[in-house]
């Protein structure tokens, strides 16, 4: 079967955050783009981000990046390059600015400066008290610098194509990236999108979990394209689990309703965060609240006719800045929680939440494959991507500054390195796209097996039974046994609806072979490492070990292995800062 093909200087997978800040450069430098999504560019999961957007513009008290540079440091439990994290604090004031150049209605100060908040993680002084970093758009900043960005892109002539999955790299014989293959969702289309640069910005993989603040959408489409196409995954054991989902829902409640000056409750009414972390309380970084909190509901001290969550309350802060500074959340928490927070405290429970790993990167959105080599072609940005400036636990606020830093910094690269190629674009393998065709003509074929939901939900309890907030080494080993058993029955699973009008079993399908491939990566990884460091908690190695451990894992899809590389604790101008205990 042939496969029609489409040309462009470069191809961006997803729409979010990321992927439209990275469009935006190159739309911007007149080359011929073409933006993949699933869903509406504005229905990206960036659109559920609600706290703010980091950057040391020190519009209320002073603050410099280099005191935002040791929170990130101190806050990825030492295992983020510096490096990474220097470059990105350092360019966090322009992007915030330029942001706001392109429209963002940024919530202001009285003297018409941005306002800002704190948040979880967030000191002056290296760790002397909380401070206001958070650059803040009430309590739907992500909303509003997507539609900004958005907009931006429609002036640029970014052309969308919506509603469009892709399903696996395109490479040559000498590992060159030359596209994607890409499914139109409504008509069932397969296509070659073939480009001199290919860069993902696909989101995470939180679905792999059955309690997860992410969208539906939120697959691992990127991640698992990357390892089907032999691209190791970097530090996939590191899992955010968000202090406050919504009990029973997971909808996220912003680290900014804290920051705001709401706080955590136990069944006795104590604010027991002051004894975790007395210095900050309930704004220390958000692996710390969430084993706090997962402590106390262990210990019997959960509220709840079963105990089984903790108490936000914000009744204290009034109902004008409610309305004012969190409208959003009083609107969840009616909806979801069915209690009105002016009112009544909000039940909450540590959700996942953001995946600190990924497809590994440099902080020029290059891909780093086998042997850290730059992989021709191909770029990266945002939650798919792994700097790593998140290391072993991101510090809340800077997921949104990652996506404006790094989209814009390999928009660059591609830029640059698009302006420096000679010659015909390289001819695509006559073989480009069998595999693509292989996979859809396996599910089409099936007439028995077991359900995609089936296999999807068996997944999504493993993972949360033996990969969550706490980890147990019985249960990882137990829990490896259990996702390869899960992946090996993925290979059998089929589609009863073989309608092609809008394949909506069909993407269920493929979406569930990306995100098996993210949770068969998290769980080696998590098994592997014999340490505590930030997300990952196990109870046989409780502390951190910095000789043996101060290392990213890689794993590789092919003999389902794993490979280490060093952690960069060299930063790029400044003095190392030196790994030591965390203490909030």
């Amino acid at each position: 079967m042939a496969i029609a093909v489409r040309q462009f200087d470069a191809v961006v997978v997803g729409a979010g955050g990321s992927g439209l800040r990275a469009a935006l450069q190159l739309a911007e430098a007149n080359l011929k783009v073409a933006v993949l999504s699933k869903v509406f560019p504005t229905r990206s999961h960036t659109v559920a981000a609600q706290g703010g957007v980091s950057a040391s513009l020190g519009n209320e008290e002073p603050d410099n990046w280099h005191w935002h540079m040791y929170d990130t440091v101190k806050g990825s439990d030492y295992l983020g390059d510096q490096d990474a994290i220097e470059f990105m604090c350092r360019k966090a004031s322009e992007v915030v600015v330029e942001l706001e150049h392109y429209g963002m209605p940024f919530d202001r100060l009285d003297n018409g400066k941005i306002y800002q908040r704190p948040f979880g993680g967030h000191t002056s002084n290296y760790g002397e008290r909380a401070i206001k970093r958070a650059c803040a758009a009430a309590d739907r900043t992500g909303h509003a610098m997507l539609h900004t960005l958005y907009q931006r892109n429609v002036r640029a002539r970014t052309q969308f194509f919506v509603e469009w999955m892709a399903l696996d790299l395109v490479r040559d014989a000498e590992g060159r990236v030359l596209g994607v293959t890409a499914l139109e969702m409504e008509t069932g289309e397969v296509m070659i999108l073939k480009a001199r640069a290919t860069l993902f910005a696909t989101g995470g993989a939180g679905r792999i979990y059955s309690a997860s603040t992410n969208a539906f959408i939120n697959t691992g489409d990127g991640l698992g394209m990357a390892a089907r196409a032999g691209i190791p995954l970097e530090d996939m054991e590191f899992w955010q689990f968000h202090p406050t989902g919504v009990a029973g829902a997971g909808v996220l409640i912003t680290e900014g309703v804290r920051g705001e000056g709401g706080f955590l409750l136990n069944k006795n009414g104590e604010r027991f965060m002051e004894r975790y972390a007395p210095t900050v309380k309930d704004l220390a970084s958000r692996d710390v609240v969430a084993r706090a909190m997962a402590t106390e509901i262990k210990e019997g001290r959960g509220a709840g006719k079963d105990g089984e969550y903790i108490l936000l309350k914000l009744d204290h802060l009034g109902a004008d800045v409610i309305d004012k500074r969190l409208p959003g959340i009083r609107e969840i928490a009616i909806k979801f929680a069915n209690c009105d927070p002016v009112k009544d405290p909000i039940p909450v429970v540590p959700t996942c939440h953001y995946q600190m790993g990924g497809i590994p990167t440099n902080m020029h959105g290059q891909v780093l494959g086998s042997g850290d080599r730059i992989v021709p072609g191909f770029y990266a940005a945002g939650e798919c991507a792994c700097v790593s400036v998140h290391g072993a636990n991101r510090l809340g606020t800077n997921s949104l500054l990652d996506l404006l830093v790094f989209g814009k910094s390999a928009g660059e690269q591609v830029v640059k390195d698009l302006k420096g190629e000679t010659g015909a674009m390289p001819e695509l393998p006559k073989d480009a796209g069998d595999y693509t065709l292989s996979r859809l003509a396996r599910l089409d074929s099936a007439t028995s097996g077991e359900r995609v939901s089936d296999v999807g939900a068996e997944m999504r309890r493993v993972m949360q039974l033996h990969c969550g907030v706490f980890r147990f080494p019985d249960s990882l080993v137990e829990g490896v046994r259990k996702i390869k058993e899960v992946a090996e029955r993925t290979k059998s699973t089929f589609i009863k609806d073989k309608s092609k009008v809008f394949n909506t079993a069909r993407v269920e399908a493929l979406e569930h072979e990306n995100l098996i491939e993210v949770a068969l990566s998290t769980m080696v990884s998590a098994e592997a490492r014999k340490e505590s460091r930030g997300a990952h908690d196990r109870s046989d190695f409780p502390n951190r070990d910095d000789v043996n451990w101060m290392k990213h894992t890689m794993w590789f899809k092919d003999g389902n292995r794993l490979e280490y590389k060093p952690v960069q604790l060299k930063p790029l101008t400044v003095e190392m800062f030196e790994p030591k205990a965390r203490v909030y």
